[in-house]
């Protein structure tokens, strides 16, 4: 997958592009070891858990969405309404305000549409952008240039994808190093 990385000419777009199709790759293999039967799970000890089926929907979301967001500045708020509305609370609710999927299938179809949208959103932008272009994220008013922004939105589903691994391993499920790496 990180081939293109590899040219001497390496640039934001190849290793942006790479980043997305290995994480979401391997995030898909994990997916399909979730069972229906395990959406309501989670662990049992500690406190604001999401369920498998809340963490299935975060992460159908936890890439492109946020990209669109930092390219378009559309970040999928109500009309009428600015980020800057929002309460701590709604910027970051607890586990049990958060949507969940209905099933795995509907979790593949979202992550399937959340790549191709991390896609779309790279390839809307040039390479000077990329460089050039400072981005601020609602929640880090630090300035980063969009190719970084964009590489912490891949890293936001890379941690994710974690999460779920650790999941399948608290639920039993066979899965060991390889499993997190796409091995």
């Amino acid at each position: 997958m990180y081939n293109s990385i590899r040219q001497q000419n390496m640039n934001w777009k190849d290793t942006i592009a790479a980043a997305i199709e290995y994480n979401y790759g391997v995030t898909r293999k994990l997916i399909d070891r979730v069972g229906d039967d395990t959406l309501d799970w989670k662990p049992a000890t500690g406190s604001n858990w999401m369920t498998t089926g809340q963490l299935l929907h975060h992460i159908s979301n936890a890439c492109g969405t946020s990209i669109k967001g930092f390219v378009t500045g559309d970040w999928g708020m109500p009309e009428g309404m600015e980020l800057s509305d929002l309460s701590p609370e709604d910027m970051l609710p607890p586990a049990e305000k958060l949507p969940a999927v209905q099933s795995v299938e509907e979790a593949k179809t979202l992550l399937e549409e959340d790549r191709q949208l991390s896609h779309e959103m790279l390839n809307s932008v040039s390479e000077e952008q990329l460089t050039g272009t400072i981005a601020q994220a609602p929640w880090d008013p630090m300035e980063m240039p969009l190719g970084v922004r964009m590489l912490q939105m891949v890293d936001h589903l890379k941690q994710h994808k974690g999460q779920l691994f650790y999941y399948l391993k608290l639920q039993g499920q066979p899965v060991n190093t390889g499993d997190l790496w796409g091995m």
